[in-house]
């Protein structure tokens, strides 16, 4: 059974950083894209960041130059370092891995919250 934990959510000062982390279980062969999505109250889930298995990164518009995504294939890890956070980034933090895109898994979610 495929599981994605997450974990590195927090409250967090304006201007301050976090690393949330993903790890996947229960797999054989890595996800060919994992990624970052976050669901802000009353919005809808919003894509943040992904990354191909080659390290090929996309990125939202309003995270460029302040997040960066990367992970460890051989952890079966991505990780979403989060700096110059602002109070509009908090958010409930998804993680999200694939092989097709038709088939796609998600973690339970870690909260961020930003203060100003």
């Amino acid at each position: 059974q495929v599981q994605l934990v997450e974990s590195g959510g927090g409250l967090v000062q304006a201007g301050g950083s976090l690393r949330l982390s993903c790890t996947a279980s229960g797999v054989t062969n890595r996800f060919n894209v994992m990624g970052w999505y976050r669901q802000a109250p009353g919005k809808q889930r919003e894509l943040v960041a992904t990354i191909s298995g080659v390290r090929s990164t996309n990125y939202a518009d309003s995270v460029k130059g302040r997040f960066a995504i990367s992970r460890d294939n051989a952890l079966n890890t991505v990780y979403l370092q989060m700096n110059s956070l602002k109070p509009e980034d908090t958010a409930v933090y998804y993680c999200n891995g694939y092989w097709y895109s038709w088939d796609q898994y998600w973690g339970q979610g870690t909260q961020v919250t930003v203060s100003s």
